[in-house]
């Protein structure tokens, strides 16, 4: 994909979270992303977000921003040109420039969900909190209408989450209950191995469990996949895989489902890669949001929604992250009785971006 004659610009945008976000890699606060804008000679834009969250992405902000420079100086937009270190950054270019070839900008793939006619069920995250805490959560999420729950787990003693667990299952008998581990489960734990943890799991009945073991754990995700009593989704173990060794990781594995966050794996091309391998394997998916504001959320549903090449009905998606922060932008994208939609392709608040040299 090539652009000649294209005006770049972009500003970094520090988003604010409503309260702070307990993560198994430590607090966040804000979060940065890089909000770009192309512009061809007929004055049509195209919008991408790379959005980086620390401690996770690969991307790092001097070589971004670098890059952002060379192609603004050059006034010529070469997807292939982004190096494959910085995925984030080769998912937003990949986004403008999709954006800025359709009729009408913040609109990268057009189709039902863009023009407000399909909306995409959506699972309700649960962050990380105390027991009390997560169980109000819940009770939140499931009174406004949801009926898949993602929940954090490896940040307190496992019995204590054991406990909360079994407490939401109660609760809500029929929900579907998906937990994501972000490798918690490498870290040993007296009296707790992985497979036990997965074994006293399986007794709340969860739908699935991501990314149990450290990415680079690959032998022990594939024994655990062998004998666990719950589903096991990939994430992290995703992210930085050449296309090349892409069949070989799942084959090696052998997971149930892939999570897939295109800011982290490269773009929307590289997703779809992913999703074309784990469908030949007879693997499930369904794909996340990486804490990108609604405008790369927006390109994500549209995408999910009428952009992946598949046969498969779409499981619950992970793009339920738009109303954690304090500062997004205005779009009209609505979360609703545990569905995302847009309100056509209106309401868009274009961002300010001043020209950095």
């Amino acid at each position: 994909m090539r652009q000649l004659g294209i005006d770049v610009q972009w500003v970094r945008f520090e988003m604010k979270f409503k309260k702070p976000a307990k993560t198994s890699r430590g607090t966040l606060i804000t979060k940065p992303s890089w909000l770009i804008r192309l512009r061809n000679n007929a004055g049509k834009c195209g919008w991408g977000e790379c959005s980086i969250i620390p401690g996770l992405s690969i991307d790092e902000p001097a070589r971004i921003e670098a890059h952002l420079r060379g192609i603004q100086q050059r006034r010529e937009v070469v997807l292939e040109e982004v190096p494959i270190a910085l995925p984030a950054l080769r998912f937003a270019i990949e986004m403008a420039l999709a954006d800025l070839i359709t009729h009408e900008s913040f609109v990268p793939f057009d189709g039902s969900f863009a023009q407000g006619q399909s909306r995409i069920e959506i699972n309700g995250l649960i962050w990380m909190e105390d027991p009390k805490g997560l169980l109000n959560q819940a009770a939140t999420l499931l009174k406004s209408g949801f009926k898949t729950l993602k929940a954090k787990v490896g940040s307190m003693p496992f019995e204590q989450e054991l406990e909360w667990m079994s407490s939401l299952r109660a609760m809500a008998p029929d929900v579907t209950f998906r937990v994501d581990a972000n490798g918690a489960f490498s870290q040993p734990e007296s009296g707790w191995t992985p497979l036990k943890k997965l074994e006293s799991l399986a007794e709340i009945g969860l739908h699935s469990i991501e990314q149990p073991l450290h990415p680079t754990d690959r032998s022990g995700l594939a024994e655990l996949c062998k004998v666990s009593p719950i589903p096991i989704a990939l994430d992290e173990s995703l992210i930085g895989i050449p296309l090349e060794e892409q069949g070989a990781l799942l084959d090696a594995i052998d997971p149930d489902f892939l999570v897939l966050k295109p800011s982290l794996l490269g773009g929307f091309a590289a997703a779809q890669h992913w999703i074309n391998q784990a469908e030949q394997r007879g693997m499930g998916w369904w794909v996340t949001s990486a804490l990108e504001t609604n405008m790369g959320l927006n390109a994500i549903a549209q995408w999910t929604a009428n952009g992946i090449q598949s046969d498969t009905p779409l499981l619950p998606q992970g793009l339920g992250t738009g109303g954690l922060f304090t500062n997004n932008i205005a779009s009209p994208l609505e979360v609703s009785e545990g569905y995302l939609s847009a309100r056509g392709v209106q309401n868009w608040e274009a961002p300010e971006v001043p020209s950095v040299s």
